[in-house]
Parts: C-alpha cells; structure tokens; sequence
C-alpha cells in the first residue's frame, strides 16, 4: 500500500510527528475512527487515547491528550495537548500518577486537603492509565 497520507501531530510545545503513512486510526470522542487516502474531508473532536497508524506495513502508535482531528486534501493533523511517543513516556512518572489519582479518588481529597474535584481526578487516572498503555505498546 501507498503512503498516500501526510499525518502531523502538533503540540503547544514541537510537532511531535510529522510522517508519510497508509492510514490513521484516531481516539475520536464518538470512538475510534480509521482514516485511508481519499477520505472526505472531515474535523473530529479527539479524546485522550492512542494515536495508531502504519508505515510500510510497520503499526506505530502514541498517547495522545485529546484535541482535534483536521483531514484534508490527503493530509491528517492532530492537533493536541500532549503527544507522545512510547520511547518518550515515563513510566515511573506514569504509574505515580495513577497512584495519585487513585489516592485521591479513595481519600475523597486533594493532596492539599480541600475537597475533591471526582471528574479531575477520575481523568487524572484515565490519562495516566492511556499513558502506560501507549508505553506498554513498545
């Protein structure tokens, strides 16, 4: 198959990826969503999840934090607030998160003491669990 697609992930911070590739599978918040050459031209709101797609037959994949999916004219870009690729995922930082979060969700408090923000910390954990999945994928 043909690397009909040109796919850039941009971040606040670096274009985290910037390749030719055969196709995209995306977080979108309606699901996953597969993009081939030729797709219509489209803009999908993204969840947190990982990113997939292949180069020369080869899956890779990375974590990425919700954002925007713009496809047009055989270009894909992600637009997001975090990305990153497995190689480039903490996992010590990873799973501290997680056990943050869980802590906090099973306090019922902020590491400060005030009250607990539930849907903050429930994505908190969410984020890093997605994070160490991406990681995992390696």
């Amino acid at each position: 198959m043909a690397t009909d697609l040109h796919l850039r992930v941009i971040t606040p911070d670096k274009i985290a990826l910037d390749t030719r590739t055969d196709s995209v599978r995306v977080p979108a918040v309606d699901g996953q969503m597969g993009i081939l050459s030729r797709h219509a031209a489209m803009v999908a709101a993204l969840d947190a999840g990982v990113l997939r797609w292949t180069e020369g037959g080869v899956s890779r994949h990375m974590f990425v934090a919700g954002g925007f999916c713009e496809v047009q004219r055989g270009e894909v870009r992600i637009v997001t607030p975090a990305g990153e690729r497995p190689v480039e995922i903490d996992e010590a930082r990873a799973r501290e998160a997680e056990a943050r979060a869980r802590e906090r969700l099973r306090v019922g408090k902020s590491t400060t003491g005030e009250p607990l923000d539930t849907v903050r910390a429930e994505l908190s954990l969410r984020r890093a669990l997605l994070r160490l999945s991406a990681k995992s994928l390696e």
